[in-house]
């Protein structure tokens, strides 16, 4: 956060205004002074506002529409209720009063800071999944260069996630107002990107009817982010680094100069320094571009994260198809084990086939397509003394943990439906690793540690939150509660 240049008064007391401008150059504080209210707006870059005879309405009008700064009054009768109103000075004025209140002014200045930066790593924690040291240094990169003017150049394989990056650059830098231009070079005809980019004026070419911009006019005072660089022809290199290079473009067709307020970020999946050497890329159009390289780690490279990302997945695709499904730990080791050639893409890509061949079931190694199979699968037909056993001894599971909870809303027997007690079933079904002996099992026994183990791999997944982990397990966040109390298991809240 810049730091602010000065104190602001705003006092129709001339003789007021002059003391406390008096008080404040004494203690090395510079200081302006409003007295014209119509021109409130431009407080914003002020580190304090000290509010002196002014109608309670009207300041208490002032004091909320700038909630980023702190305010003191300097006026018997102003007392506002807001969290950024810090106070009175009482008359008459010294040094020691006016110094404590500046510094409760620069300590809210900090908190709100503060939160910026926790508002900021919450945005980069949703944006860019993952816990492990690659993608942390990613985030940090991404932090130390979004407050900058200065272009990005984004490095990593085909679906890494460099838009991601991209996006995030933007959304954290002052140009977050302004608008996100995506384009890709690649997928654009030579003959046709030239006008993609700045736009062509009626009659420039055959088939241009009418005026048009380009995407340098659409994107101005934002960012401009250009995929695949490395696609973009030679003669369109030259006209991008005078871009660059002037900040100025024309239209083809156009004779008129137009002023590019626009953020440049670019992204390849190629070797741009190979290209260069092959003369198939201009060296003086990469180093004005890599400026500030960010190189997007591949996903085998991060396999620790594979969690995290399935969960994540599972949030943004379940809605549009309607379904949920779960993994088993077995089945999440062999994800982390393959090798993702296609990164998160890849990985985004399977979650969704899933959704659409096993809605709302446990997915296990068997479940998985053949080359995401990197654990043997384990045979997963228990068998108990019979069917009817099997399903008793799952009946009463379901009863115990929903059975009170479907009671409350209906007066039917406690009798699952059929998708509840298949779900149910796999689930049980995934866990038994052997054939049941001859000299018998313990079945409560087995079924408790079954439902234990749920219960840990839901808390694992979900970071010890209980709501959440209630929530993947289909079960209130107060059964879980006691659950977890009866096996005296432990979360992190």
């Amino acid at each position: 956060m810049a730091a602010p240049l000065s104190v602001l008064i705003i006092d129709s007391n001339e003789e007021n205004q002059r003391l406390l401008q008096t008080i404040l150059s004494f203690i090395g504080e510079e200081s302006e002074h409003l007295a014209d209210l119509d021109q409130v707006e431009i407080i914003t870059r002020y580190k304090g506002v000290l509010l002196g005879e002014i109608p309670p309405s009207k300041a208490l009008e002032i004091v909320q529409q700038h909630p980023q700064l702190p305010f003191v009054g300097v006026c018997e009768s102003l007392d506002l209720d807001a969290a950024n109103y810090l106070g009175r000075l009482s008359q008459p004025f010294s040094y020691d009063q006016l110094t404590r209140l500046l510094h409760q002014c620069q300590s809210y200045l900090s908190q709100i800071g503060e939160l910026k930066d926790q508002s900021q790593n919450s945005y980069l924690l949703k944006m860019l999944v993952g816990k492990g040291d690659a993608i942390q240094e990613v985030r940090h990169l991404i932090e130390q260069v979004a407050g900058t003017a200065a272009s990005v150049l984004i490095l990593g394989e085909s679906g890494t996630g460099k838009e991601v990056v991209a996006r995030a650059v933007h959304e954290m830098s002052d140009r977050k107002n302004g608008p996100f231009v995506p384009v890709n070079c690649g997928a654009i005809p030579p003959d046709l990107l030239e006008s993609e980019l700045f736009g062509h004026e009626k009659g420039a070419f055959t088939g241009a009817f009418a005026a048009r911009k380009g995407r340098f006019e659409l994107a101005e005072g934002g960012t401009l982010f250009l995929d695949e660089i490395g696609d973009m022809p030679m003669p369109m290199q030259v006209k991008l680094l005078r871009v660059l290079q002037e900040r100025t473009f024309e239209r083809v067709g156009g004779a008129k100069s137009l002023h590019a307020n626009v953020r440049v970020i670019a992204a390849t999946h190629q070797g741009l320094e190979d290209m260069i050497a092959q003369g198939r890329f201009r060296e003086d159009l990469f180093y004005r571009l890599n400026v500030f390289p960010i190189e997007t780690p591949a996903l085998r490279e991060r396999e620790d994260d594979v969690p995290l990302l399935l969960q994540e997945l599972l949030a943004r695709h379940e809605t549009m198809h309607n379904a949920t499904l779960r993994f088993t730990q077995r089945a999440i080791e062999s994800l982390m084990l393959h090798s993702w050639p296609g990164n998160v893409r890849e990985l985004s890509n399977l979650v969704e086939r899933l959704l659409i061949l096993h809605p709302n079931k446990i997915v296990d190694v068997a479940e998985l397509p053949a080359k995401y199979r990197h654990l043997e699968t384990e045979d997963a037909t228990m068998e108990l003394p019979s069917a009817f056993a099997e399903r008793e001894a799952l009946l009463s599971i379901f009863n115990d943990d929903y059975g009170n909870e479907k009671q409350a809303n209906t007066k039917t027997a406690q009798e699952p439906t059929e998708d509840e007690f298949d779900l149910l079933s796999e689930g049980f079904q995934s866990s038994a690793a052997s054939a049941l002996p001859e000299e018998g099992v313990n079945l409560k026994d087995m079924l408790a540690e079954f439902e234990v183990d749920m219960i840990r791999q839901a808390l694992d997944q979900q970071g010890g939150v209980v709501a959440r982990a209630a929530e993947q397990l289909g079960m209130r966040r107060t059964t879980l509660v006691e659950k977890m109390k009866k096996y005296s298991l432990s979360s992190k809240e």
